[in-house]
């Protein structure tokens, strides 16, 4: 029995009875080429069995890694991009509460960089950290991405020069290929404790791997409980039939409205720690899906906060656009309503009742208001914010996500298109074997002025 409840019962307006089940000779088909690997991208299925199939001994490495560092560090620095943080970033924020932080004898910041090349950010970055003990992951398959890459590079000096060579070496941990690459020589080389990003397992699927469990660990969350929703997520998703397995159904629908013309998803959610995880979703769908000139494009937005930016257009603008909502049926916290005798906000009416209570009901209004508006709204209901919920939710939508992708004829695990920008970028600074494009690409741009 699947632990999240996916709600589609207000899709009646959009969606005929008929279409979900004329759907599942698709999935089934979709289902069979990426169980069976004869569809494309096939290479990078590792994910599927990762929550039972990895690397025990490594596993347990990760803990013993994440304890020193807690023991010893008051930030962990966590570089990398794209894939090689939003799953980490996402969890911390998701498991720990908006303002959590380092307390004596307890779990140190992680943050994150060299997922820009932003000046100002580095620097703010060195200017909080002062003179705090830290230590670094860095996170990269090939060692050389130009953001992370110039991040470590400042980062492993500011090591060496507060704790020496030596101890600095003891400080940072490689989380990259298992046999090559420039930061897979410099580990080896320098005597970096290293974990291994899976060759069969994509950058965007990788938070349940040594990518994202190394920060994670670190911030004090249980990774055998997060290990163990997935796993779970895992052996109940086995079973394709539209009627009553979410993950098939939350594919099917949504490419059964893609196919309407709503072209645009925006992930949302009630609670701020969530905000993270819309950005992680964004990564999975938008690499995932948008390939050969079609694909649904993934957005996010945090309400209520959001109702007050964008919540008049996704009222009354263009009809593109569909919402899944992803909901904490029992948050973490919550707090009550005081009285007040005054009485002059006019809020007496609700005193004595929690936040939650108000946040319940603007969820159920804004969804009838949505779909009055004619936006399509599906919900995937979650219980709590544990790390057991955790994994499940990220099985669930690494596996929909997929699904998805096969439905509308793609490969959802390559991303060709990510290589463009750097090819540009690297001829531009003059990178070693990109010099000839220096000259056409400036004239090109400062033509385009």
């Amino acid at each position: 029995m699947s632990l999240i409840k996916f709600d589609s019962s207000k899709l009646t307006p959009f969606v005929h009875k008929n279409e979900l089940g004329e759907m599942q000779a698709l999935v089934n088909a979709a289902n069979t080429e990426l169980r069976d690997g004869t569809g494309a991208g096939n290479d990078f299925r590792g994910w599927l069995d990762l929550p039972v199939d990895y690397d025990k001994d490594e596993f347990n490495r990760i803990k013993k890694a994440a304890k020193k560092i807690q023991g010893d560090s008051d930030v962990l620095i966590c570089i990398g991009i794209g894939g090689s943080y939003l799953g980490a970033q996402a969890a911390i924020e998701f498991l720990n509460g908006a303002f959590y932080g380092k307390e004596k004898g307890k779990y140190p910041i992680v943050v994150f960089c060299g997922n820009s090349l932003s000046g100002s950010y580095l620097y703010d970055l060195i200017n909080w950290l002062g003179d705090k003990d830290f230590s670094v992951n860095v996170i990269s398959k090939s060692g050389t991405t130009t953001e992370p890459s110039v991040a470590f590079r400042i980062f492993k000096d500011k090591l060496v020069k507060k704790y020496g060579k030596d101890e600095a070496s003891k400080r940072i941990y490689a989380t990259t290929d298992r046999k090559k690459g420039a930061l897979k020589t410099e580990a080896d080389a320098e005597g970096y404790e290293e974990f291994v990003v899976p060759d069969d397992v994509g950058g965007r699927y990788s938070v349940l791997t040594p990518v994202g469990l190394l920060p994670i660990a670190a911030s004090g969350a249980d990774i055998d409980q997060l290990m163990k929703g997935a796993a779970d997520a895992r052996a109940d998703y086995t079973d394709t039939d539209l009627k009553k397995s979410t993950p098939y159904q939350y594919a099917a629908l949504r490419n059964i409205l893609y196919r309407k013309g709503f072209t645009t998803e925006i992930v949302e959610n009630y609670e701020p720690t969530l905000r993270m995880f819309s950005e992680w979703c964004k990564q999975l769908m938008g690499e995932s899906e948008g390939k050969d000139q079609k694909g649904i494009f993934p957005a996010s937005a945090n309400f209520t906060t959001d109702l007050h930016s964008v919540g008049q257009y996704i009222q009354e603008g263009l009809r593109n656009l569909f919402e899944t909502v992803i909901r904490v049926e029992n948050p973490t916290h919550d707090v009550k309503i005081p009285e007040d005798a005054r009485n002059l906000d006019q809020l007496d009416f609700l005193k004595g009742k929690s936040l939650n209570y108000v946040n319940e009901h603007a969820y159920e209004g804004v969804v009838l208001a949505h779909t009055d508006g004619g936006v399509p709204v599906m919900t995937v209901n979650i219980p709590d914010q544990t790390e057991h919920t955790l994994g499940y939710l990220i099985y669930f939508f690494e596996l929909a996500i997929a699904i998805s992708g096969y439905l509308n004829g793609i490969n959802p695990f390559n991303q060709p298109g990510v290589e463009e920008y750097k090819r540009n970028m690297f001829g531009l600074i003059n990178k070693p074997g990109y010099e000839d494009l220096h000259d056409d690409l400036t004239k090109r741009f400062n033509e385009a002025k």
